[in-house]
């Protein structure tokens, strides 16, 4: 039995509210369970000098976490005066899965930025930020759509990112903190709507996983990214 009560194949409660925001291009705050995550989207005119002249556009994120967001108050980050690896990690992760859903040369030399800011923590926050930056995403590109500043749709497909682990023993789908503290075997799965891998990041924490558990997660994880998929397209309908 789950900590939760949930069966080993069941997501926590998810939904997406999006306009939360008065100024960002593209908002929205994701909750998945108690894992709840701001996003927001901002167009910058012009790319990364790195990119001048080559007529591609960036996707690029940044990821916090308040000082409260856990069962403790954790120092804000900018008071220490740098990121913490974790911190660096997790947005560069961000950053890579929102783009492999890009045609950048469609976006044109413009980059957009993707702020994820997790509110209150419960496992699975750099799958949620994936979730909901890409929602956030969405809604900045339709604005760029709209405005005629892009003629053909940058987004290729949806990105969506699930957290899948061996827990007591059994393979279970989107962990929370109580199962992600105690996981044998965690994961996180990145993939697209159609169910094109993007990344895999898999570790044996407590214990070693075999070739048919890792598939077991995978299962797990594409059945949860078609729930996360369909909670994206109901929240910009």
């Amino acid at each position: 039995m789950r900590p939760s009560g949930r069966t080993l194949s069941q997501m926590r409660q998810i939904s997406i509210e999006t306009g939360v925001t008065k100024h960002a291009e593209g908002s929205c705050l994701i909750r998945m369970g108690d894992t709840h995550v701001l996003c927001t989207a901002t167009i910058e005119d012009k790319a990364p000098s790195f990119l001048k002249g080559s007529g591609l556009g960036w996707v690029t994120a940044e990821y916090g976490m308040l000082p409260r967001a856990t069962n403790t108050r954790n120092r804000r980050e900018a008071a220490a005066g740098k990121q913490s690896g974790r911190t660096q990690e997790i947005q560069r992760l961000i950053g890579r899965a929102l783009r492999a859903g890009v045609d950048r040369s469609a976006l044109g030399e413009r980059q957009i930025v993707v702020d994820c800011d997790v509110i209150q923590a419960d496992g699975g926050t750099r799958c949620a930020s994936i979730t909901g930056g890409w929602v956030a995403l969405r809604i900045a590109v339709n604005r760029l759509l709209k405005a005629g500043m892009i003629t053909s749709d940058p987004l290729v497909d949806h990105v969506a990112a699930v957290s899948c682990g061996i827990y007591a023993g059994q393979p279970v789908l989107d962990l929370d903190y109580a199962e992600d503290s105690e996981a044998g075997t965690d994961g996180n799965f990145i993939l697209t709507g159609r169910g094109r891998l993007i990344e895999v990041q898999m570790s044996a924490e407590g214990a070693t996983f075999s070739r048919d558990e890792m598939g077991q997660l995978l299962d797990l994880a594409e059945a949860g990214i078609q729930s996360l998929v369909i909670a994206q397209k109901d929240a910009l309908s």
